[in-house]
């Protein structure tokens, strides 16, 4: 009698359990996703604020901003996404500055990760120049800063616009001026443990393209390269990767913050006496 084949068949029914008995353990608790990471829980309530949940085997409510969530796996398979985490668009490079949003309401960016400060100045060239083309340059501004350092939404806490002046006997003239003030902000940060594989051992590097945006830049300015960046030490601080380094020519600046990054490049930006620039970095 062959002995071989009820022991084979006692072993793959024994396989067949266990992997339904882990699926089944799994689907014991709801799962939050926010920043691209998952957190089993309980979830307890949905509020217009929030997500209230309380963690495998704890009583202690805690609570997350509904718009940091990206999506709920409910343990009966339901998965529930929300509009506030859906309207915000991804911004991978510079030129994807369409997509940052602006908001004056605060509590829009509730829970976000703040990225950087922000502001844009911008100023009729005559004393005939549009007011709405000159706030549309300042917005423009401002929303090539946030993409610099790859945010995808501004809290805009300052606006000050004032029109044109026109000269008389007793003063001169002077032309429209917006200036915007901000925070800028992103639902998703780059991740770190991703980023630190990714660039591995490695320490040297070539930097292939060069963004600036000076203070009284109407635009931004972008050059191919070709220049060595070399990396001492990445870190981890409150969520943004900051890189310790060099980049030729730019002696004044150690300390990268990344905006983002692929598989074949990365992008690090940083802000010196007034001027923001960003450069890509090839992999």
């Amino acid at each position: 009698m062959n002995t071989a084949k009820p022991y084979l068949i006692k072993i793959i029914t024994s396989l067949f359990f266990l992997v339904i008995g882990t699926k089944f353990c799994h689907a014991q608790t709801d799962t939050i996703v926010v920043n691209n990471q998952k957190t089993a829980c309980t979830v307890k309530e949905i509020t217009p604020d929030a997500v209230k949940y309380t963690y495998p085997g704890e009583d202690v409510l805690n609570s997350v901003y509904k718009n940091t969530v990206q999506k709920i796996i409910f343990k009966s398979g339901r998965i529930q996404t929300f509009a506030e985490a859906t309207s915000y668009k991804k911004v991978s490079d510079v030129m994807d500055f369409d997509n940052v949003t602006v908001t004056a309401v605060e509590s829009e960016v509730h829970g976000l990760f703040k990225i950087s400060d922000v502001g844009a100045k911008a100023k009729g060239t005559t004393v005939y120049s549009s007011m709405e083309r000159v706030k549309e340059r300042a917005y423009h501004k401002l929303k090539l800063q946030a993409s610099m350092f790859g945010a995808n939404i501004i809290y805009l806490s300052d606006l000050k616009s004032e029109g044109n002046k026109y000269g008389g006997y007793w003063g001169g003239s002077s032309t429209t001026e917006t200036n915007l003030t901000g925070i800028a902000y992103s639902n998703v940060l780059p991740d770190y443990d991703t980023f630190k594989k990714l660039v591995g051992t490695k320490t040297v590097f070539v930097a292939i393209k060069r963004f600036e945006l000076g203070g009284s830049d109407s635009d931004v300015s972008q050059d191919n390269i070709d220049k060595p960046f070399s990396i001492s030490n990445i870190t981890n601080e409150n969520g943004l990767i900051l890189i310790e380094g060099n980049l030729k020519d730019e002696k004044n600046v150690t300390t990268f913050q990344v905006a983002n990054f692929t598989t074949d490049t990365f992008s690090v930006a940083y802000r010196y006496k007034g001027t923001v620039y960003n450069f890509t970095i090839k992999i």
